[in-house]
């Protein structure tokens, strides 16, 4: 049988079992939630240019390219993409660009900033696995940097990355 001392301190939580954490369940998003609300993809692109040489169609990004979704900076995300690698070593790839389309930033002109996204990856993805689609899990933040391929919108540290299945 309970005290009353006992008790209360059972109902105040002292003689509770400790709580476990619940892992923290991703927000699963698009590409298209990258845009900021009122932004439609169509107004980023203005003009552009035809390099007659390399045969290459070179957009002229407007204003709204760098724009960022600022509701996105520090959540836990998962979103689909395709690996651009940067940093490949023996046991795989762990800096990327993750791009929304197969050949973004190698065979055409890279996509605007808020459309592609810098990736580290606490856990090398195999080498042997780059041209399938894939997910990527993480704290999404918002991160404006030039690399060789393009200007880059946002930066995710991957806790987790897994085949995309369509």
């Amino acid at each position: 049988m309970l005290n009353r001392r006992s008790a209360l301190m059972l109902l105040s939580g002292a003689l509770a079992t400790p709580k476990t954490a619940l892992a923290a369940t991703p927000k699963e998003i698009t590409w298209d939630d990258l845009l900021p609300v009122g932004v439609p993809y169509s107004e980023i692109i203005g003009e552009g240019e035809l390099d007659e040489v390399n045969d290459t169609w070179n957009p002229i990004y407007d204003e709204n390219a760098t724009k960022l979704n600022e509701s996105l900076d520090g959540s836990y995300i998962k979103m689909p993409g395709f690996i651009i690698p940067f940093d490949i070593g023996v046991k795989g790839v762990t800096e990327f660009m993750l791009v929304p389309y197969t050949g973004a930033c190698i065979h055409m002109p890279p996509p605007p900033a808020n459309q592609l996204v810098m990736v580290n990856a606490k856990t090398p993805w195999p080498s042997d696995d780059l041209w399938n689609p894939v997910w990527v899990i993480g704290m999404m933040r918002m991160q404006l940097q030039s690399t060789d391929l393009g200007q880059t919108g946002y930066a995710i540290v991957a806790d987790q990355m897994e085949v995309y299945e369509w």
